[in-house]
């Protein structure tokens, strides 16, 4: 072979994994970059059906990790009494799947998550299971590359898809705008098995909580039905004491910890 062409194949493919790399070391960035021992905040969930009709819902979520660091978030809803009392736990460990639990007063008993229930809708939400702990998600579960750079919004930033290596997630791949700076998501891409792209995530607004820039307005869309939900935060604090108990399934079930 050529001498220039086996350098300029050996360039290609070392250029390849520098990209990959970065793409990998960006991401890895973006979804850690808030330092907290704990998250707590109050946010209206608002569900727009495809007629246009809108529900609203106001729900808490507690995050914090466990002393190996794994993370762990609960959500409780308040508002309105068809949903109050409503818990969701999600448990994330190292190496396999995630564990997760619901409990709806209506049933009055805690229902296991199965992993094969990824994909299903979160409480009649846009948001799916595997879509409500998709920041906690590893960053080695993917294939990352950066695409280029290009502004939105008037921000400069990275466009990386990151590629599924299991071929049982729900989506392929994700396509995803990370400033330049600051390393905020703004949108994400996310397509199902056969390459289509079938959700539109997008963070609108960001405000500055105790030092860190922090999401205010989430809205994830279903393309094909033309429905969306967004998560508006209403208040937000870091590093409040969140007890053990209540990453807990007694907590699911009573309330108490």
């Amino acid at each position: 072979m050529n001498r220039k062409i086996i350098t300029a194949f050996v360039f290609f493919a070392l250029a390849a994994v520098i990209s990959a790399q970065d793409a990998a070391s960006i991401v890895e960035q973006s979804r850690n970059r808030i330092k907290a021992d704990t998250v707590s905040t109050r946010s209206r969930m608002i569900i727009t059906a495809k007629n246009g009709t809108v529900t609203e819902r106001v729900m808490d979520q507690y995050s914090k990790k466990d002393e190996k660091g794994n993370p762990r978030a609960v959500i409780v809803f308040q508002d309105p009494a068809s949903v109050r009392g409503s818990r969701f736990l999600t448990i994330e460990n190292p190496g396999k799947e995630k564990d997760q639990w619901i409990f709806l007063p209506s049933l009055g008993k805690i229902r296991r998550i199965a992993a094969s229930e990824g994909s299903g809708s979160f409480m009649g939400s846009d948001f799916s299971y595997d879509d409500i702990s998709s920041m906690d998600r590893k960053t080695d579960q993917d294939n990352h590359k950066i695409l280029r750079t290009e502004k939105f919004n008037g921000k400069d930033c990275y466009v990386i898809e990151s590629s599924s290596k299991d071929a049982n997630y729900q989506y392929s791949k994700m396509i995803q705008w990370i400033d330049l700076t600051s390393l905020v998501i703004y949108k994400i891409e996310l397509y199902d098995r056969r390459g289509t792209q079938v959700k539109l995530l997008e963070i609108t607004e960001y405000r500055e909580v105790q030092g860190r820039l922090a999401p205010y307005v989430t809205k994830m869309t279903t393309l094909a039905d033309g429905t969306s939900t967004s998560i508006n935060v209403v208040n937000l604090k870091y590093d409040d004491p969140i007890p053990e108990g209540v990453f807990t399934t007694r907590f699911l079930e009573t309330g108490r910890y």
